[in-house]
C-alpha cells in the first residue's frame, strides 16, 4: 500500500489538530505511568513477602493498566490513520511522509512548535533534523 504523501500546507494544516490530540493523551499519559508504577510495587510486595492478599489490588491494577493503554493506542490509532508517523507520545513528535525535490521524505513536527520547519530523510530521525 502507498503511504500518503502530504504537503507542507496539509501537514501545517494539521498542527493544531495534533496539539489538541497530544494536550489530550499527556493526562493519560502521565496517569498510566503511575498506574504502572502502582502495579509493579504490589507484584515486588507480593513476591517478597509470598502474601496473596493483594490479589485485588493486583487485578483492580492491571485492569487500570490495560484500560489507559487501550486509550492510548486509540488515540494514536486516530493519528496514525491519517498517514502521520507517531515517533514519541511524549514529546508529541510525529513525521509527515512528503515529497521533497522527487525524493520522499519525513516532515518533522514536535509539540510545541508553531509549525513544521524541518525535515529529515527516511532512514534517519529526529536528530537529523534540517531546516525547510
Amino acid at each position: 500500500m502507498m503511504e500518503r504523501l502530504f504537503t507542507l500546507e496539509e501537514a501545517n494544516g494539521l498542527v493544531p489538530w495534533l496539539e489538541e490530540r497530544f494536550d489530550a493523551m499527556s493526562p493519560l499519559r502521565a496517569e498510566l505511568v503511575e498506574r504502572q508504577e502502582t502495579l509493579l510495587s504490589l507484584l515486588r510486595r507480593r513476591r517478597s513477602n509470598g502474601h496473596s492478599s493483594s490479589e485485588g489490588e493486583i487485578a483492580a491494577a492491571e485492569g487500570e493498566v490495560t484500560r489507559l493503554t487501550r486509550r492510548l493506542q486509540d488515540a494514536v490509532k486516530e493519528i496514525t490513520d491519517r498517514g502521520i508517523q507517531v515517533r514519541d507520545i511524549g514529546r508529541g513528535l510525529v513525521d509527515f511522509p512528503s515529497n521533497r525535490e522527487g525524493e520522499i521524505v519525513y516532515l518533522c513536527w514536535q509539540r510545541g512548535e508553531a509549525r513544521i520547519d524541518w525535515w529529515h530523510p527516511t532512514n534517519t530521525g529526529f536528530a537529523d533534523r534540517r531546516r525547510l
